[in-house]
């Protein structure tokens, strides 16, 4: 039995079918850097392109994020704002008039303290509603210790009060603090309404 011998098929022979050409060694390693050369700026350029690319989704994928999150935030402030806006106004036309009520007569006493030490002892005309004149009065009397009368006055706000003091008058205008702070809740409600229309 002979031994066959095994073939191997050689993979480095120089092409045949193109025009040949000998380097020398010099030029052979310059051929070998422009290759090494040109093939780094190729994947260079590559990495480049890849990156700018990458770069402008995020940007992209930001720009969409943030609109998002703006008309979230633009959703939520209204919701808020239309929550709000019926609690504010019980409490300015319901809980503030009251809070006035019950306080006015410790506002009064509060106005007149200063004014009775300067007047020194001349009596202090106090006029109110017939509402609440008893309680201003009670109050007073129990609290101050210089000399007191007390009229009634119909055209005044439960909320008001005017102090005589002599020729001079000073006054006490709860209900118009009250109503100064409604006008600039609906006026304040009113610009939100107008900015939500205004920006869809």
């Amino acid at each position: 039995m002979t031994a066959r011998r095994l073939q191997l098929e050689v993979f480095d022979a120089p092409d045949r079918t193109g025009p040949r050409v000998d380097l020398g060694q010099d030029e052979y390693e310059e051929a070998q850097l422009a290759a090494y050369d040109q093939g780094y700026t190729a994947g260079w350029d590559d990495a480049v392109a890849a990156q700018d690319a990458e770069v402008a989704r995020l940007r992209a994928d930001l720009g969409r994020n943030l609109q998002d999150l703006s008309f979230t935030y633009q959703e939520a402030h209204g919701h808020v704002l239309r929550t709000l806006e019926p609690l504010l106004q019980d409490m300015v036309t319901k809980i503030l008039p009251a809070i006035a009520r019950e306080s006015i007569g410790h506002v009064v006493l509060d106005h007149l303290r200063p004014l009775a030490k300067e007047l020194a002892g001349a009596p202090i005309t106090v006029v109110a509603n017939p509402a609440n004149r008893a309680v201003i009065e009670r109050l007073l009397v129990a609290e101050a210790d210089f000399p007191l009368t007390f009229e009634e006055e119909l055209s005044l706000g439960e909320g008001q009060a005017h102090l005589r003091l002599g020729e001079a008058e000073s006054r006490v205008d709860l209900d118009g603090v009250i109503a100064a702070i409604s006008a600039a809740v609906s006026a304040f409600f009113r610009i939100q309404k107008h900015e939500d229309r205004r920006h869809g």
